[in-house]
């Protein structure tokens, strides 16, 4: 199968060169990372930032900037897809 790598960092870079990534609005980050059952010091440890942090960017108090904010962005476009990608109960 061929490795993927290498596409996934021509978008990143292309991502890269037209600004930072979108994010959802705040109360859809804390919605999206409790969808994915993941604890505000689990994302706080992955990103490398303060749990304090991870609160005020869910309730839209800081915005997060570089790097963390190209991180985050894909940390919650990731469980999105993921959480869409999942079949609905009673299916």
């Amino acid at each position: 199968m061929p490795d993927a790598r290498p596409l996934i960092d021509a978008v990143d870079a292309l991502l890269a060169e037209h600004g930072e990534p979108d994010l959802p609005a705040p109360a859809e980050r804390a919605r999206l990372r409790r969808a994915a059952k993941l604890t505000q010091r689990q994302v706080a440890d992955a990103l490398g930032v303060r749990v304090e942090t991870i609160w005020t960017w869910e309730k839209g108090r800081t915005e997060p900037r570089p790097p963390h904010r190209a991180a985050y962005a894909h940390l919650l476009q990731q469980i999105a897809t993921r959480l869409a990608d999942e079949p609905t109960q009673g299916q």
